[in-house]
């Protein structure tokens, strides 16, 4: 043991060197022959295993590294190393990848000829007739929706047939079958083909292998409904009801609603109250509560009208607060995400539940408020003050507005305008609403001033008011400056593109500054959003025909009378364009339509009675110029065409008999005694000498009067012959055998301003609507406040949705 250790040599040198040939002996591999241990390894079952080609081998029989076995040297770790293989000897390159080997072989063809892969193809194409079907209902295109639905049917069916000749039963898609015939029952009841869809929809509800098949039922019920089968409606329900479970509290609700709004539907009241309480008890909602203060108040419960409206009021949003649409900081990254997320789709979602909201709780007031208390006054009071103890504190002053329209439909003014005059002292927004509607009453009262002021107060409130910008350029327009109502006009539209009123009033703005091609412009503009207005279909018309293009006035008439097709006056116009293009054919059959819906125009009977006077039917003529008698009795024309058309038929002595009586009720009219004179002397009647010297008289006091006349005048102006109820000058050519007879001209002239069907120079009326055509229709500039005026108190009953499976 102390062989082993070396001590320090004595001298101060050290020996760099020593200790370099000193070794282990256990590495000494020539005295293993004398190793007792390793000779005893030796004759062990490790001993025993096939002698090994090494020269030189470890205690555990592992060749060493380097050593050469099975023509492969041994790798320099315990892992091989990756590309190296028993041709590493042969000289070969380095290759990793198998590069060298040659690509790969090809892959299998398949069989498409198998069956398998005939029903992999198949169901594909079933899959995408589905999904094409959803495509075309979603884009509003039913009928290719259900052929898509019903070639989807067809292919499912073949597919099951070969399913079964290659498969057993167990293996058949139910989940394709189902969806094949769910969509397929919805096409058909999107077609309105009920029958149909109740068949496919039993189909379904029948076959047990359906896994929740009964919820479909509420689809039938839905149908059901449509069909007004009330009772089979609610059946459904109830069955759909009981087949889903009660964790399912969502789709129960909804299911509980229709069964609600089905009651309602039959007049059982009762029952629907019954609905519409449990849900508010369970899960309150707008429809649900809005639909219950309808039944409340069909069965006239004050008490739980006003509960359940406080119900509907207490009902959850659920939305964000507008301040989180704030920013409070000046960071980029915060105002870039609020900027984003300002106008995104949950956003718009929150705008409209909020709407809708407001819509119920103003409708609810409005139709509650009336008779919940003893005057209409009272019960609006009350329900502001719920409303301003509520979160929709808005929603109080548009009630006070809507206060204010109810005293407008009892014509009550003054009670109207002392309400909205409260407002002025308001914030800006309530003040803008308010002095609008004043605006627009004053201008119905034709108080311009007040208007113009009331106008000017509700724009300096909101400049961006729309409604506001329209009544001062209406107040502008009727003083006569249309440039500057113009400009109005378009600034109202800068601020709301939408704003038809705007963009009516500018159209007409444009055709009194005679800038018909703009004016065309705004009208064919306002088509595009009013597509069946009858007062924008006539502005365009009027245009053209302003423009002289005849052809394309009476294309868009012939719209017009398609919207209204009893319209007199458009009827007439028609009649007066082909008239003007000398297609008398056609404006025969136009004019007789007017005369036919409105038998008092005096135009359209003049017209009427001149056509059938130049076509040689005077007796035809006849009645309409009898008619026109009766309508206007002062006016002696009328009765002496009448008395022309008898003399033109041949019947003299009632021709004279007319004469007669015209005489009687006109004694000074010279035209009637020429004629008198003319038949007394053809038939040779002894009263010819009394109606001769009254003839010579009246003669004789005419020529006195002129004379006067002129005598009176500074000679600067020719004599003006006037005559009481004189005729036409046609009707004195009948005088002279030889003369060319008597004969009303066919033409008609142009109809006045006041006669025309929607508009007139006069500014003095003021109405936004389309006008009874039956009397003169005036032309000016909507009034926007109209819209709030015209809503109506109570609105339809607010039906549930109807539940369709996702």
């Amino acid at each position: 043991m102390m062989q082993n250790v070396h001590l320090a040599p004595e001298t101060d040198e050290d020996d760099l060197y020593s200790g370099y040939n000193d070794y282990n002996p256990t590495y000494d591999t020539e005295e293993l022959e004398n190793d007792t241990a390793f000779q005893q390894a030796v004759r062990t079952s490790h001993g025993r295993r096939p002698p090994s080609k090494t020269s030189l081998a470890s205690s555990m029989g592992r060749p060493m590294t380097g050593a050469i076995q099975d023509g492969v040297t041994r790798p320099m770790t315990a892992v091989r190393a990756a590309g190296f293989t028993k041709a590493a000897l042969r000289g070969s390159a380095f290759d990793p990848l198998g590069q060298s080997r040659g690509p790969a072989p090809p892959l299998e063809a398949k069989n498409e000829d198998s069956p398998e892969e005939k029903i992999r193809q198949l169901e594909k194409k079933v899959n995408e007739l589905v999904e094409e079907s959803c495509i075309a209902n979603s884009c509003g295109d039913l009928k290719l929706a259900l052929e898509k639905a019903k070639d989807a049917g067809r292919k499912e069916r073949i597919l099951v047939r070969q399913r079964e000749q290659v498969t057993t039963p167990e293996n058949i898609n139910l989940d394709l079958t189902y969806s094949v015939l769910l969509n397929l029952a919805s096409q058909y009841s999107a077609n309105e083909m009920y029958a149909e869809a109740l068949t496919t929809f039993q189909v379904i509800v029948k076959n047990k292998m359906f896994s929740n098949a009964g919820r479909l039922k509420v689809n039938m019920g839905n149908i059901y409904l449509k069909q007004r089968n009330y009772s089979k409606a609610i059946k459904f329900y109830r069955m759909a009801l009981d087949q889903i479970p009660s964790v399912h509290k969502e789709m129960r609700i909804k299911i509980m609603q229709n069964i609600g709004v089905t009651f309602i539907k039959t007049g059982q009241y009762s029952d629907a109250i019954n609905s519409f309480e449990h849900i508010m008890s369970m899960a309150p909602n707008l429809k649900a509560g809005f639909n219950l203060i309808l039944s409340y108040f069909a069965v006239g419960d004050r008490d739980k009208m006003k509960k359940a409206f406080q119900k509907l009021i207490a009902v959850p949003l659920e939305i964000d607060e507008d301040d989180k649409y704030i920013s409070p900081s000046d960071d980029p990254h915060t105002n870039l995400v609020i900027e984003a997320i300002k106008n995104d789709r949950l956003r718009q979602m929150e705008r409209e539940r909020k709407a809708m909201a407001e819509k119920y709780i103003m409708t609810a007031a409005k139709l509650i408020a009336p008779v919940i208390e003893t005057s209409f006054a009272v019960g609006y009071d009350w329900c502001v003050e719920v409303v301003k103890a509520s979160q929709y504190v808005e929603l109080a002053n548009d009630l006070e507005i809507n206060k204010a329209i109810t005293y407008l439909r009892q014509k009550d003014f003054n009670q109207a305008v002392e309400t909205l005059k409260m407002f002025e002292k308001k914030d800006s927004r309530v003040k803008s609403a308010a002095a609008t509607n004043l605006s627009f009453l004053y201008y119905l009262e034709n108080e311009f001033a007040q208007a113009s002021s009331y106008a000017d107060l509700a724009v300096n409130s909101d400049r961006y008011n729309p409604s506001a910008l329209t009544n001062k350029g209406n107040t502008v327009f009727a003083n006569g400056d249309y440039e500057k109502a113009a400009e109005f006009y378009k600034e109202a539209l800068r601020n709301d593109s939408s704003c038809t009123e705007a963009l009516y009033n500018i159209g007409l703005t444009y055709k009194r500054l005679n800038r018909l091609d703009e004016a065309l412009d705004c009208f064919l503009k306002l088509h595009t959003i009013l597509r069946n207005s009858a007062q924008v279909l006539y502005q365009i018309a009027n245009v053209y025909e302003l423009m002289e293009d005849p052809h394309q006035a009476i294309e868009w008439l012939m719209q017009l009378i398609s919207v209204v097709p009893t319209d007199s006056r458009a009827l007439s116009k028609l009649g007066e364009l082909y008239d003007s293009e000398g297609d008398k054919s056609q404006a025969f059959q136009y004019y007789y339509e007017s005369y036919r819906y409105f038998p008092s125009n005096i135009e359209v009977i003049e017209w009427l009675g001149a056509y059938y006077i130049d076509t040689q039917f005077c007796e035809k003529a006849i009645q309409y110029f009898e008619r026109a008698s009766l309508i206007q009795p002062t006016q002696v024309k009328w009765q002496l065409m009448v008395a022309s058309c008898f003399r033109r038929s041949g019947n003299y002595q009632k021709a004279l008999d007319t004469y007669k009586d015209i005489h009687r009720k006109f004694p000074e009219n010279v035209e009637c005694l020429r004629f008198l004179v003319r038949l007394c002397t053809d038939i040779g009647l002894k009263e010819v000498q009394e109606y001769a010297t009254k003839l010579k008289r009246l003669e004789k006091m005419k020529e006195i009067r002129e004379q006067r006349i002129k005598s009176g005048r500074d000679g600067s102006e020719g004599p003006r012959s006037r005559r009481e109820g004189s005729a036409s000058s046609d009707s004195g050519q009948n005088c002279s055998a030889s003369s060319k007879g008597e004969r009303l001209s066919a033409k008609l002239r142009a109809l006045p301003g006041t006669n025309e069907p929607y508009e007139s120079s006069s500014n003095k009326e003021i109405d936004a609507s389309y006008v009874d055509p039956l009397g003169p229709q005036i032309e000016r500039p909507k009034t926007a406040a109209k819209k709030r005026i015209d809503e109506d108190d109570f609105a339809d009953e607010e039906l549930g949705d109807d539940l369709l499976p996702e």
